[in-house]
């Protein structure tokens, strides 16, 4: 799907999420999402993936108590689009303090979709400060932290009611992100405590990481662990996908067939191609989002099993208007031009091009490496500037 259809920040249609999940859902499309990555989910990366149709975006995790504390910290972690729309982007916070994660997403608010709990980083500094992971054993603070913010919120005029408010200008959405438990009766029991009462939930979606914290992302998903728990609490929220998400047309999940001898028809007895894919109308999943498959194809939702030049000349465009480090532009750009991470592996440029391109010191020489490069594989005159 094109960018242009996902609304955005600043173009007068309602931004909150929940209605983006009720344009996919209406669709009987899941709906995709930009995970959130350390150092990478930068405004020129987000305004990317947004362009070649993603519908949300996550900030990297930003620390709360920095946040609050610190004008620098605001800045530089924290970077949107003045000049125009935006792309619907969540922030996403580390917080240990309900106070915190409350005064932080009021500073924030204003200029973004929603906010979200970061309850699922498995690094070891974070579960020691009581953040990511560690708060998996953390109910009912998790619980309260997300209380307090509504309440801040509401408080201060936003609209946080949840299904109420998402037609609202100045609705806005409180969510979090897990991790699951090896014995997922916890997990549960965590869920339960978080949402509160279904009929007036305190969330406003769950995303799943169905893996636990000490489980390597070179393990495969618990794909059964996500049956059970998208089975149990999808008539009450959207449900969110995180992990293994590599190509479009391959997702780490199937299609349920919940037939039974009412529903039972010619059609389900006689054989026939098994073409349909997993969707929302035969899943319990809403939508997915993905970290490393976007990282190196960010057109991966716009209907591209590889990363198109089109997508790297994009990015650098976006990075020319909204500037991040060369080292980061040179990571984004080697990402793009390697072998992805969905079944086709076909590369922009081969090894020793790649291994030229990682030599390079400056941005002036990136533009001119592209600008040849361009050049030489798609016959057109250089790197555009005009995307």
């Amino acid at each position: 799907m094109d960018g242009s259809m996902v609304p955005a920040i600043g173009d007068g249609k309602s931004t909150h999420p929940l209605k983006l999940f009720d344009i996919a859902r209406s669709q009987d499309r899941f709906l995709t999402a930009c995970a959130p990555m350390v150092r990478y989910s930068k405004l020129a990366f987000r305004q990317t993936v947004h362009h070649y149709g993603t519908d949300l975006s996550w900030t990297p995790m930003i620390l709360a108590k920095e946040f609050n504390r610190s004008s620098f910290a605001r800045d530089g972690d924290l970077t949107i689009n003045t000049a125009g729309p935006q792309p619907p982007t969540i922030l996403q916070f580390g917080a240990n303090s309900p106070r915190e994660l409350a005064r932080a997403s009021l500073l924030a608010i204003p200029w973004v979709n929603g906010v979200d709990l970061n309850c699922g980083c498995p690094q070891s500094w974070a579960c020691a400060e009581t953040l990511g992971a560690a708060l998996m054993n953390q109910r009912e603070l998790v619980r309260d932290m997300v209380l307090e913010t509504r309440s801040t919120l509401a408080d201060a005029g936003w609209h946080v009611g949840i299904d109420k408010d998402k037609e609202s200008a100045t609705g806005r959405s409180v969510s979090v992100k897990i991790r699951i438990h090896d014995d997922l009766r916890r997990t549960m029991d965590w869920i339960d405590t978080v949402i509160g009462d279904p009929n007036n939930r305190n969330v406003d979606w769950i995303t799943i990481h169905p893996r636990t914290r000490s489980t390597p992302s070179t393990t495969p998903i618990r794909e059964d662990a996500l049956a059970i728990l998208a089975e149990k609490y999808s008539p009450i929220l959207p449900v969110l996908l995180s992990g293994d998400v590599f190509d479009a047309s391959a997702l780490p999940f199937q299609a349920s067939t919940p037939a039974t001898q009412e529903t039972l028809t010619l059609n389900d007895i006689l054989p026939r191609d098994k073409t349909d894919g997993p969707k929302p109308s035969n899943t319990n999943i809403a939508g997915f989002m993905s970290a490393r498959g976007l990282l190196s194809n960010p057109a991966l939702f716009g209907g591209h099993s590889t990363c198109p030049w089109e997508a790297v000349e994009y990015f650098m465009n976006r990075v020319a208007r909204a500037p991040i480090p060369f080292k980061l532009t040179l990571h984004h750009v080697h990402e793009m031009v390697s072998p992805g991470m969905g079944k086709d592996k076909t590369a922009l440029l081969d090894r020793k091009e790649r291994a030229q391109l990682n030599r390079l010191t400056n941005m002036f020489d990136l533009i001119d490496f592209l600008d040849v490069k361009i050049a030489e594989k798609t016959g057109q005159n250089g790197m555009r500037r005009d995307l």
